[in-house]
């Protein structure tokens, strides 16, 4: 019994002052640590997730994203297909010509966009995204069709019922009357129904239809012109498909923060300036992978769109979520300073200590995530981590009983936290930097732990 109770003692010494066991201990609690970190990681995807939901309910209450694809000539025309029938009768048999109409779709020979969008933030409570009003003109010209691309005989063509038909999405952000001028004329531009098509993540274009053109309207003898102008709200971005043979866009925006996306970048690098950006788009039908004639139905083209996306700038969600993921690190070196305090100094900390220091750090997260819903991300990084820095170093001055001490952890904790803000401002060297960072760490680290003897048992 007696040696029991002294096992008992020399396994609690142990505990107290090895160093060992508070390495172990120290590892033990960052491990327990990353349990709320989790917790914390999932809240940032929660409030993100909520912030993503309030932008698409907005953006549905004032208009999708803007994609427009036309103006282009549907031309039906005959086709004959043979059909073998037997007379019940006579058990005769005979062949029956059955007349179809089929649709050639003929792209603009020529299409010149100009565009000019007013962005703004719109807000719903503590969130905003971006929406745009914007005044677009198309205008071009149709060539005469050439016909023997496809075989189709000139004198089956049904010239009396040519229409013009585009796609674009976010027909309900149209705010005028949608018309185009072909030739001489001017054609209300009205919905047609068809069956909505599986477009995965990508929006749906619906389909507007003019009336049937008049005969001297159509490109049958020589090239038609057309114009229009549409004014459309929407949100988020705008894009174009390049059916024309040659098309041109060309857009201005006071927004400053615009991103160019798609197949195709603007050629002038869209120039963005302190009045916003001014870009310009050519494109020739050599630069683009489908033809200008297609039968029977438009084919989807969706992927082949360009166009400006208006960014919000600076998503804190995103940078929050970043800084989350440093949150191991930030514990890690945090308790390595303490661990190294108490090995030197000898001073005894308790794990609840440890534990509490830990909790501490883990709210610098709940606290960036609230007040940078209310504010802008640098002040909420400033306040939390003001805050925690504060409380750590006051709550180590109890402990550790001498202000040297506590103002070397409080420099430590400003160190690590503009270690931090730094790398996660940073994108492309945001990698060569925390690796700089974490490199000369470790060589203070190893410098300073040389004087601990790592052979004693009474350490």
């Amino acid at each position: 019994m007696e040696q029991h109770q002294k096992d008992r003692g020399k396994f609690g010494a142990w505990i107290r002052t090895s160093v060992t066991a508070r390495m172990l201990m120290v590892g033990f609690l960052i491990l327990i640590l990353l349990i709320p970190l989790s917790f914390v990681k999932d809240l940032i995807r929660e409030r993100s997730s909520r912030k993503q939901g309030v932008m698409n309910e907005i953006s549905e209450k004032w208009g999708d994203e803007v994609i427009l694809f036309g103006p282009v000539l549907e031309i039906p025309y005959k086709t004959f297909r043979q059909k073998t029938v037997v007379e019940e009768s006579t058990k005769k048999m005979f062949t029956e010509t059955i007349e179809e109409v089929s649709y050639l779709y003929v792209f603009p020979d020529a299409l010149d966009i100009n565009s000019r969008v007013n962005p703004e933030e719109k807000y719903y409570g503590i969130y905003k995204t971006s929406v745009y009003q914007s005044s677009t003109s198309l205008s071009g010209s149709f060539s005469i069709p050439d016909f023997t691309e496809q075989e189709i005989k000139e004198s089956n063509i049904l010239w009396e019922r040519v229409r013009i038909v585009m796609k674009m999405s976010n027909q309900k952000g149209v705010s005028n009357q949608a018309k185009i001028t072909m030739g001489s004329h001017t054609y209300d531009l009205k919905s047609r129904y068809v069956a909505e098509e599986n477009y995965g993540n990508r929006p749906a274009l619906q389909t507007l239809e003019s009336p049937v053109l008049k005969e001297k309207d159509v490109p049958h003898t020589a090239n038609t012109g057309f114009s229009m102008t549409l004014d459309i709200r929407g949100s988020r971005q705008m894009s174009f498909i390049p059916v024309g043979k040659q098309t041109t866009v060309t857009m201005t925006s006071p927004w400053q923060t615009a991103n160019f996306f798609g197949k195709f970048l603007p050629h002038n690098d869209g120039k963005i300036h302190e009045n916003g950006f001014d870009a310009q788009w050519k494109i020739l039908e050599i630069n683009r992978p489908f033809s200008q004639q297609f039968i029977n139905q438009l084919p989807d083209l969706e992927t082949y769109a360009f166009g400006v996306n208006f960014m919000i700038p600076v998503d804190d969600y995103q940078k929050s979520e970043r800084t989350s993921k440093y949150g191991f690190m930030v514990i890690s070196l945090t308790f390595l300073v303490f661990f190294l305090i108490q090995t030197l100094s000898k001073i005894h900390i308790h794990p609840f200590q440890y534990l509490m220091i830990g909790l501490a750090l883990v709210m610098f997260y709940t606290l960036l995530i609230s007040i940078s819903e209310h504010s802008n991300f640098f002040k909420a990084y400033l306040i939390a981590g003001t805050s925690v820095i504060v409380l750590i170093s006051t709550y180590s001055l109890s402990i550790l009983k001498s202000r040297m001490f506590s103002l070397f952890i409080m420099l430590s904790l400003v160190a690590i936290y503009t270690f931090i803000y730094i790398i996660i401002q940073l994108e492309n060297y945001a990698l060569i930097t925390g690796s700089t960072g974490l490199f000369v760490i470790l060589a203070i680290v190893m410098f300073i732990s040389r004087k601990i003897d790592w052979g004693s048992e009474n350490q």
